[in-house]
C-alpha cells in the first residue's frame, strides 16, 4: 500500500513574495507568454524574461505575433517555473521600444536573459507591467496565493 504523499507546510506571504521574486530575477529564466489575437484565438511562446525594476522585460520580433497580440489587446499572462513552484501574471503593456532606444535596459536584459537581441535585425523590447502576481506550491498553496492585486503587493 502505497502513503500519501505528504505536503511541506505552506509559505506565509512574505516568504512567497521573497521567492517569487528570487525566481524573476534568476539569470536565464524562462517564461511562457500568452496572449491573444483580437479575434480572442490565443496564442502561447515561451521567451527569455528579464525582471528589471519590478517589471517583465521580454525580447521579440517586432512582426511576431507575440508583439502584434500585445500591440493590440495591451495585456499578456505569463508563467514562470515548475508546475510545483509556479508564478502566473497577469501583465499590461507599459510601452514598446526599439532594442537599442535605452541602453540601460538593453544590458539590464542582456546580463539577466543571457542572450543580446541588439545585435538582430527586427527585434523590440516590450516592458510589461504586472497587475495581479500569484505564488504556489502545491494545492496547499492554493489560497493565499495572490500576491499582488491591481498592481499593488499584498506584503
Amino acid at each position: 500500500m502505497t502513503q500519501p504523499m505528504t505536503l511541506p507546510v505552506p509559505r506565509d506571504r512574505a516568504s512567497r513574495k521573497a521567492d517569487t521574486l528570487a525566481l524573476l530575477a534568476t539569470p536565464a529564466v524562462d517564461v511562457w507568454v500568452d496572449t491573444a489575437s483580437a479575434a480572442g484565438e490565443p496564442y502561447l511562446v515561451p521567451l527569455s524574461l528579464a525582471w528589471v525594476e519590478g517589471q517583465a522585460v521580454i525580447a521579440v520580433e517586432q512582426s511576431s505575433r507575440t508583439a502584434r497580440d500585445l500591440a493590440a489587446s495591451g495585456q499578456a499572462r505569463l508563467a514562470v517555473g515548475p508546475t510545483r513552484d509556479v508564478v502566473m501574471i497577469d501583465a499590461v503593456l507599459d510601452r514598446t521600444l526599439e532594442v537599442s532606444a535605452e541602453p540601460t535596459l538593453g544590458e539590464a536584459y542582456v546580463a539577466q536573459a543571457d542572450w543580446d537581441p541588439r545585435s538582430s535585425a527586427g527585434y523590440v523590447f516590450m516592458v510589461l507591467r504586472p497587475v495581479r502576481v500569484q505564488a504556489r506550491r502545491e494545492a496547499n498553496e492554493i489560497p493565499g496565493r495572490t500576491l499582488m492585486r491591481r498592481g499593488t503587493w499584498l506584503t
